[in-house]
This record gives structure tokens, C-alpha cells and sequence, in this order.
């Protein structure tokens, strides 16, 4: 039976960890409102994001589709404004780089939703409201400082001087304030910048640096470098760096914490808590010295696949929603299309042959879906994963070698079993996981856009790969390892 169409609230953090949340297990982080949330709802323990960096991630939560379906392959370094000056030293053309591709606010928006943004986009011709969104209060570029950035308001490119993090939260409660006596349902997506760095202490208020002043940072790894570390991002290579990063990063996500605390009371003041599916997710990973890196996919070169990259903390509060359940089952941001539109009512109006399935059924208390116990896919230009509950192998079409890990003996995905003089098992358990990786992404890439041949090497993408198929002038050149 279907049912009277409901709200939707989904809130995007940016670069946060699965670990980086207390109601996941970290002791030291002040995430009081997520952790509430997670209480009144379900937390996803296995969430997975589709690829290990921002904008490609985005656009695959959007399309339910994977970057070799959309198109975007790697954080879209151009294309965002158009500027003749440029964000990076030259003339820069606005790309709506998803373009002609549905996303759940297209379908939302055609049954009668009104969708609204506040935050970071990404995703190409800022200025411009896509994808069925009719309030757009968007973060012009992808990152850049917390003080001191461009936001488009009423149509109009701002220069702003607010703590970003409440720039957000604010065009967020103005859209809620809007929604008041209105009969239609709404979509809003509130995209934070945070935890993203920058990191130094000149990027946050006092009072949330304040708060890890005497931490100790024991929920974060200190190791020595990996190998592989790329200057993707601010590298805490001394224990003063580490502090200051790690002491950035936290304050980040604790402000972020705050202000969702502020959204979810602005809910029950217009009488709109408990008929709006509230979704918290982050668009990817994060390392902040896990494995010895600094970053997230990116990290390092060639880009990796480990958990902490891949891994996205998700909860959801709402109507029927399991209170204080934690689901263990393998779940993806291709998935959440599909639930979305299902539990809206609108299970028809996905296209066919979308790589996710809808996990609204859980959300209903109906059960979990096939057990919950299947295998989830990632890729990043010419790196592809797949991994199921015990077993990881990552497969890259250049020089740099595959992975095989054994998560169940080896959790922490320190031992590659295909180094070295792999044995006959770790050699047919990777065959066996090439061949089903190998057939899934036959199924759901698209050749015109597929991205193993293309040379994505985590430094941005500055065009769309529709204008440049195969033409390396689509993707910046690849940073530098630190070591170099």
C-alpha cells in the first residue's frame, strides 16, 4: 500500500571517517547529537561509499549509479564557476558535469517534493540550481578555507567571512523556516565542508579547539609513513603537525555535531520531526594516520582501497525506523537511490539495471534485505575493489600491483597476500574475486565513460570525459609522493 508522501532530511559530512564518530566507538570525539541520532535510530556499521574521494562519491549518492556509469572519475578540479581568472591560474568554464543523468531529487522533485541544498555541491556549474533542486544556497568550489570562501545565495556568487559550518547550518534552517504551513513534502540535503581540512587553528573557533586541548588522540594510529603517501593533504608527519591536525580535524567534526543539533530541533519546531526520515552519511573516508597515511583514497599513489578510505559512517532516524539497532550487513551509497525512492513510495521510479537494491524494507522494521551478507564495489579511475565480509582484493589497471586481504585474520589489512610468492590459495582466491569484479563492472559501467583506461591520478578532473574520451587533458596530472 502506498503510502502519504513524507519528508526527507539527508546531512553530508565531508572527508569524515567511519571511526570519527562516538557512537561508533571513539572515546574521545564529541559527536553528542550523531550519537542521540544513532540512538533513536539505526547505525550502519559496514556503509560503504563508491569511490574513495568527493566528488565522484557525490555524484554516485545522487544517481545511484557508479563513476563509470555518471562520469565523474576524480574531484572536479574545474568547471565549478565560470571565473576568468580561475581557481587554479587559468580561464575556468562552468561543466554541469552530470548533465542529462537523473538523480532521487529529479524523481522527488516530478512527485511533488520541493528540494532544497545548503552546502557543498561539487559536482560542477555551482551557480546554477540542477537536479531538481529549487532552493540552492551552494558552496561555490569543493574546499578551500572555513573563514573565507564563496557561497551562491539568491543567485548571486558571495564572497563570506562566516564559519562555514554555520553558513550551511543557517541556509539549511531558512529552508526548514520556509517549509512552515506548507502542504507539500520536502527534500533537503545539508552538505558540510567539515571535517574537511584545512586543519590549522586559524580555521576554527576557539571554544571547539578548545575541547581536544589536552587529548591525547589514542583513537587515531600513530605510525610511520606509508610508503605511498601522496601531498594530497596536510601530512602529520611531526607530533606537533599530528596535534594540530588531528586537534583541527576533531574540533571540525564536534562544530559540524553542534549545529546538526540545531537542524533536528529547528525539525520539531515546525512540527515536522516525526514525519521526516532523518539520513547522516559522509561522502567517503578518511585516513588521519591510519596505515601511516594522511588522506583519503587520494592518499597516496597509486590510490587505495583501505576501509578507513572507503568506509562512511551512516544513521537513520525517521517513522518505523529501528531505535538503537546497529546493522552489521554490507551496504553501499549506491544502495541509498533505491531506498530512498522506495521508502518515499516511488519504488518505480528508478530506471532498470541500477547496480543498487533498496534497503527501505529495514528501515520499515520489515527485516533486512538478502541478509544483508552481500558484496560491495569500488572504484577509483584505473582502481577497482570489491570486498564481502571476509575477503578484500583491489585490482589496478596500471603499474602498481593487486591486493588481496584477509579481513577476517587480518582486520587491520596489513598483510597483502599477493606480495611476494603468494601460496595456490591466495592466488585462486584472487582469480575468483577478479572474475566476479571483472563481471559486475561489465554489467554497470558505461564504455563511453568507463574508467580504467583513463589516466584519473587523484589530482581532479578539469573536464567532462564526454568532451575528452580517453584525452588525458580531462584529468590534472598526478601529485608527487612525499617522499620525492
Amino acid at each position: 500500500m502506498k503510502t502519504a508522501p513524507r519528508n526527507i532530511l539527508f546531512i553530508l559530512s565531508d572527508d569524515q571517517g567511519a571511526w570519527a564518530l562516538g557512537a561508533a566507538g571513539n572515546a574521545e570525539i564529541r559527536t553528542p547529537n550523531l550519537d542521540a541520532l544513532a540512538a533513536a535510530g539505526t547505525r550502519f556499521e559496514n556503509f560503504f561509499c563508491v569511490s574513495p574521494v568527493c566528488s565522484p562519491a557525490r555524484a554516485s549518492i545522487l544517481t545511484g549509479r557508479i563513476p563509470s556509469s555518471h562520469g565523474v572519475h576524480d574531484w572536479i578540479r574545474a568547471g565549478n564557476l565560470d571565473d576568468p581568472r580561475g581557481a587554479y591560474g587559468a580561464t575556468d568554464r562552468a561543466v554541469e558535469y552530470l548533465a542529462g543523468i537523473p538523480g532521487t531529487t529529479d524523481f522527488l522533485a516530478e512527485a511533488g517534493w520541493r528540494c532544497g541544498l545548503s552546502g557543498k555541491w561539487h559536482l560542477g556549474a555551482s551557480a546554477i540550481p540542477q537536479k531538481g533542486f529549487t532552493w540552492w544556497n551552494a558552496y561555490a568550489f569543493g574546499g578551500g578555507e572555513y573563514f573565507n570562501y564563496k557561497m551562491v545565495r539568491e543567485g548571486r556568487v558571495q564572497d563570506r567571512t562566516h564559519y562555514v559550518t554555520h553558513e550551511i547550518t543557517e541556509g539549511a534552517l531558512s529552508f526548514l523556516d520556509s517549509c512552515r504551513g506548507r502542504k507539500d513534502p520536502f527534500y533537503l540535503s545539508v552538505h558540510y565542508t567539515a571535517p574537511h581540512s584545512p586543519w590549522d587553528a586559524k580555521n576554527h573557533p576557539p571554544e571547539f579547539l578548545g575541547l581536544y586541548k589536552d587529548c591525547p588522540f589514542a583513537s587515531t594510529p600513530n605510525e610511520a609513513a606509508h610508503p605511498w603517501q601522496s601531498a594530497t593533504a596536510p601530512v602529520g608527519d611531526t607530533p606537533e603537525k599530528r596535534r594540530e591536525n588531528l586537534t583541527g580535524y576533531y574540533a571540525a567534526v564536534t562544530a559540524m555535531d553542534r549545529d546538526i543539533g540545531r537542524i533536528l530541533s529547528r525539525l520539531g519546531e515546525i512540527g515536522a520531526a516525526e514525519d521526516t526520515l532523518v539520513v547522516f552519511s559522509g561522502d567517503n573516508g578518511m585516513n588521519m594516520g591510519h596505515h601511516g597515511i594522511w588522506g583519503k583514497g587520494n592518499g597516496t599513489i597509486p590510490m587505495n582501497m583501505y576501509d578507513e578510505s572507503v568506509k562512511v559512517p551512516f544513521i537513520v532516524r525517521g517513522p518505523g525506523v529501528p531505535a538503537g539497532r546497529v546493522e552489521r550487513g554490507l551496504y553501499s551509497h549506491y544502495d541509498l537511490l533505491p531506498t530512498l525512492l522506495d521508502w518515499a513510495g516511488l519504488a518505480e521510479r528508478p530506471p532498470p539495471g541500477l547496480p543498487g537494491r533498496s534497503f527501505a524494507p529495514l528501515l520499515r522494521g520489515e527485516g533486512v534485505p538478502d541478509g544483508g551478507d552481500i558484496v560491495v564495489f569500488d572504484e577509483y579511475g584505473p582502481v577497482r575493489m570489491i570486498r564481502d565480509r571476509r575477503w578484500k582484493y583491489v585490482h589496478r589497471w596500471n603499474d602498481f600491483p593487486p591486493e588481496l586481504y584477509d579481513l577476517e585474520g587480518d582486520p587491520g589489512e596489513r598483510v597483502n597476500l599477493l606480495s611476494g610468492n603468494p601460496d595456490a590459495g591466495a592466488l585462486a582466491k584472487a582469480d575468483e574475486m577478479k572474475g566476479r569484479l571483472f563481471s559486475w563492472f561489465d554489467r554497470h559501467a558505461n564504455a563511453e565513460r568507463d574508467g580504467r583506461q583513463l589516466p584519473v591520478a587523484g589530482s581532479g578532473q578539469i573536464a567532462s570525459v564526454r568532451e575528452h574520451r580517453g584525452d588525458q587533458s580531462a584529468f590534472h596530472p598526478p601529485p608527487k609522493r612525499v617522499a620525492e
